[in-house]
């Protein structure tokens, strides 16, 4: 059985997280980059870049701490998995801790926040939760 690479890349933030590792690597993804995009739009990691050949591309994520060294990132949790996955429409988009927290949703206009998908009046698929 496969792992669901989102949920592989959530794992290793969180496990990297723990650790206090300054980055983490994976293989990468469409899907993945655009993840990170909103991550560091969001201010959550410091930043991401892609490397590699046209066959082989390696996603690093350089993670982000405050001052006392804790972690800017409490906590990630994927939502929709390959089995059950969740879609939602506009009013029913989801609130992480009443707006603290952000809801990385796939709609038909691309991935982006809970935040932005609510402004535009789209649902889609709730991939994870970043708080």
């Amino acid at each position: 059985m496969m792992s669901d690479p989102i949920s592989d890349m959530l794992t290793r933030i969180r496990n990297a997280n723990a650790l206090k590792y300054e980055n983490v690597k994976m293989p990468s993804s469409k899907m993945k980059v655009e993840i990170a995009k909103i991550l560091k739009e969001e201010g959550f990691i410091v930043d991401y870049k892609v490397r590699g050949g046209e066959i082989k591309k390696e996603l690093t994520i350089i993670l982000k701490y405050a001052e006392d060294g804790t972690c800017v990132i409490s906590n990630l949790k994927k939502i929709s998995k390959p089995g059950l996955r969740v879609n939602v429409d506009c009013e029913h988009l989801p609130r992480v801790l009443k707006g603290l927290g952000i809801a990385i949703i796939s709609t038909s206009h691309g991935v982006m926040t809970d935040t932005k998908a609510r402004a535009l009046g789209i649902g889609g698929e709730v991939i994870a939760y970043v708080w």
